[in-house]
């Protein structure tokens, strides 16, 4: 039997009026009763779009022209914003976009439980544009054109699309994408290599290059002599993650580094030192308002017992020790507890304790588990804490911050603490990724 043809999607474009916004960012129009999400459109705004998809439950489409623009839509900062995946958000005013963020929080709380905060934190917000400091390009040598793609996924489809700048990332890397193409060009291994990594701290940017096949000396010594010039660190990766290896400073400390100040407590200054590979916040300048505050909201006191829950390399738990009597963290990795003593060792603290343990399963027989504590923070991944939240009466914390980065999650979980006696004092949204639609939260919860 042959297959099916798709059918062709209608050239001509179709008008519509946008109702509402979707939680990826998506202009929702209704025709004919059948709901359609459309790119580029914000609600209130009338739409000539065309087709990009037809479903039997729902179609997909992409303005092409906008009849009566909404008081929110802005010119987007990069000029890419329509064909590349990575922003949803850009011809989005900032301020609306971080309002709506927190209009989804909220309904999420509703419709998980009925929840509402007691009162809601002021946004966290910082710069729009520059703010990414960590990133996977992918990399993909066009035969036919001669010539290299390095950046970001089309919007909805798996082609790296045709970049010649990224705004969002830090401008040492998103204004250089013009140079990266020409080197994956000029080299003779340019087929094989897929993607390009990108991280930085307070220092020097690393570039990890993957390379699926071994690389000429020629090779090696053009993109020596780039970074070189750059001023960037090398890092090769022939194989999976654990092959990457640092090729250029040939002395020195293989870590990047960044640093936690807070004025107000000027013993609190840490620094936290990382591998290229390890998971970081991107965004720098919410990271150091988002711990602080986190910290703040915990009300640690010196004599306080902390549990960090998900605790990385320490993003937390190193600051928390300045102000804590113990601090302890759990993390599923036993690289990033073994990074969590390294960070604890190189501030100086001997107050903190590192555990590995997946914290999906129950703890059983883990000694961090048998203990009282004061405070307890999660900063789970976006599947939530679940397992974890059903224990805290048993830990006996009358306080606990709640960091996510998925708000149903959140929701879920908060409907979870307050069934066990909490009490949903505060939340409010951090603006981790402007022009996307990734929401970044934080909740506080009190137990009398």
């Amino acid at each position: 039997m042959a297959p099916r043809r798709k059918k062709k999607l209608p050239e001509t474009p179709v008008a519509a009026t946008i109702e509402s916004l979707s939680h990826d960012g998506r202009g929702i129009a209704r025709l004919d009763g059948k709901t359609t999400f459309i790119d580029n459109a914000l609600p209130g705004e009338e739409v000539m779009f065309k087709f990009t998809y037809r479903r039997r439950k729902f179609d997909e489409g992409r303005a092409v022209e906008i009849l009566s623009p909404s008081p929110d839509r802005v010119t987007p900062p990069c000029e890419h914003a329509g064909l590349c995946g990575g922003c949803s958000l850009q011809h989005v005013a900032p301020e609306r976009q971080i309002a709506r963020k927190q209009a989804v929080l909220e309904e999420q709380l509703a419709h998980f439980g009925g929840l509402a905060p007691e009162r809601w934190l002021d946004p966290l917000t910082g710069p729009v544009t520059g703010y990414r400091a960590k990133a996977r390009m992918g990399v993909k040598y066009v035969e036919g054109r001669g010539e290299t793609l390095v950046g970001f996924r089309e919007k909805r489809n798996s082609f790296i699309a045709d970049l010649r700048q990224c705004e969002v990332l830090i401008p040492e890397v998103g204004h250089r994408f013009m140079d990266f193409r020409a080197l994956i060009d000029g080299l003779e291994g340019r087929g094989r290599i897929p993607q390009i990594e990108v991280a930085r701290g307070d220092g020097p940017v690393a570039l990890i290059v993957r390379h699926m096949d071994p690389l000429s000396e020629a090779d090696q010594q053009r993109l020596l002599t780039f970074c070189q010039q750059s001023e960037f660190h090398l890092y090769l990766q022939p194989g999976n993650e654990s092959t990457v290896h640092r090729v250029w400073p040939e002395q020195g400390e293989e870590r990047l580094y960044y640093r936690h100040a807070d004025p107000r407590y000027p013993q609190a200054d840490v620094e936290l030192a990382f591998h290229p590979t390890d998971f970081t916040q991107v965004n720098s300048d919410i990271n150091r308002q988002m711990v602080p505050l986190a910290l703040d909201l915990l009300e640690i006191a010196p004599d306080h017992q902390v549990l960090d829950l998900f605790c990385g390399l320490g993003n937390f738990t190193v600051p928390a020790a300045r102000r804590a009597a113990r601090v302890v963290g759990v993390e599923g990795s036993e690289a990033m507890v073994r990074r969590g003593y390294e960070n604890a060792r190189r501030n100086g603290l001997d107050n903190l304790e590192f555990h590995a343990w997946d914290l999906f399963q129950p703890p059983q027989g883990q000694s961090w588990a048998q203990r009282r504590y004061d405070r307890v923070l999660l900063d789970p991944p976006r599947s939530g804490a679940l397992e974890m939240v059903r224990l805290m009466p048993q830990f006996g914390a009358r306080r606990l911050v709640y960091v996510s980065c998925n708000p149903a999650t959140l929701a879920r979980d908060a409907g979870e603490l307050v069934s066990r006696g909490y009490r949903l004092k505060a939340a409010g949204v951090m603006d981790m990724f402007p022009h996307t639609a990734h929401i970044e939260s934080i909740a506080v919860f009190d137990r009398d």
